[in-house]
């Protein structure tokens, strides 16, 4: 267990309610990922702060266009704890980690490792990026799916009925 994770879910857990277990396993899977794709020690407690708030605008917010609102929950939280100097990347941390292409601009050391570990999660371990597959479904066995990926993809069906020109709004080039 990391205590940031900990700490931090703890503050969202009445507002993702039922998803709560769910999300907290795919918010570890993502930051153990993360670690896999990069060893950077100084890296450990972005990776956890944006793990926690990547998709959080799903509960605060109560919308599937979450990206922004995320965003503004890791914004709040970085300045009431004194950490402004981390706002730009871990906010291009979350706002790149659907983007379907390479990340090449600032930041691209973490926000890249970031985008990877998470389509690592999404597809399943099928993605890689060079990360070791058994490393992988270990991380998936001891933080198991619960049903998150069953959850986005109703998600995802709920959305496409409101929003049919736009059913993902989180995807970039």
């Amino acid at each position: 267990m990391n205590p940031l994770i900990e700490e931090l879910l703890q503050k969202f857990q009445s507002a993702i309610g039922s998803d709560y277990d769910k999300y907290r396993n795919h918010v570890y899977r993502v930051f153990l990922n993360c670690l896999l794709l990069d060893t950077i020690k100084d890296n450990e407690d972005k990776y956890a702060i944006a793990a926690v708030f990547h998709d959080i605008g799903i509960w605060t917010n109560h919308t599937f266009d979450y990206l922004a609102p995320s965003i503004e929950q890791v914004k709040i939280y970085l300045t009431e704890t004194n950490r402004q100097d981390c706002i730009e990347e871990i906010k291009l941390m979350i706002d790149n980690h659907h983007k379907i292409s390479s990340y090449k601009a600032q930041y691209s050391q973490t926000v890249e490792t970031f985008r990877q570990a998470d389509w690592i999660d999404v597809s399943f371990g099928i993605l890689t990026f060079g990360a070791d597959k058994q490393s992988t479904q270990l991380n998936k066995q001891q933080f198991p799916t619960l049903g998150f990926h069953r959850f986005l993809i109703k998600a995802t069906a709920k959305n496409f009925f409101k929003h049919p020109l736009n059913p993902l709004p989180m995807f970039k080039k």
